[in-house]
């Protein structure tokens, strides 16, 4: 049984940081569970492009509001809490936090906690 507490995690290296998002890995490709969870804060008024081409992602917002628009259809999807959405076909989007978003994300495959988002907003396939 893995049992662990967020407030342990912040300001270790499993307390990532990019631009203008906070993300505590809870979960890692080490922990053999088949995906990882995270807990994503998004800054309020920040927008993110991202395209996971390597992984699925499900995501449920805790709190906060904002939108996450389809780049390939156009569509726009309001998120606040109780939503979730997930990325089945390695979907590019946008994300938008009107307000500061918290959300629980599980990512498929699991990543290993040292992802960087690249130039096209993906992850590196996992090695």
């Amino acid at each position: 049984m893995i049992v662990r507490d967020i407030k342990d995690l912040k300001n270790t290296d499993k307390d990532v940081h990019d631009a203008q998002w906070t993300s505590v890995r809870m979960l890692l490709a080490s922990d053999g569970m088949g995906f990882s969870f995270h807990i994503t804060t998004l800054e309020a008024g920040s927008e993110h492009t991202f395209h996971y081409k390597n992984h699925f992602e499900s995501v449920y917002c805790m709190s906060g509001a904002g939108s996450i628009t389809d780049i390939a259809t156009g569509e726009t999807h309001a998120i606040r809490p109780g939503v979730m959405y997930a990325l089945d076909q390695h979907d590019k989007h946008i994300l938008r936090a009107d307000e500061e978003l918290v959300m629980a994300c599980c990512f498929n495959p699991p990543v290993t906690g040292n992802e960087v988002h690249q130039a096209d907003g993906s992850y590196a396939a996992a090695e």
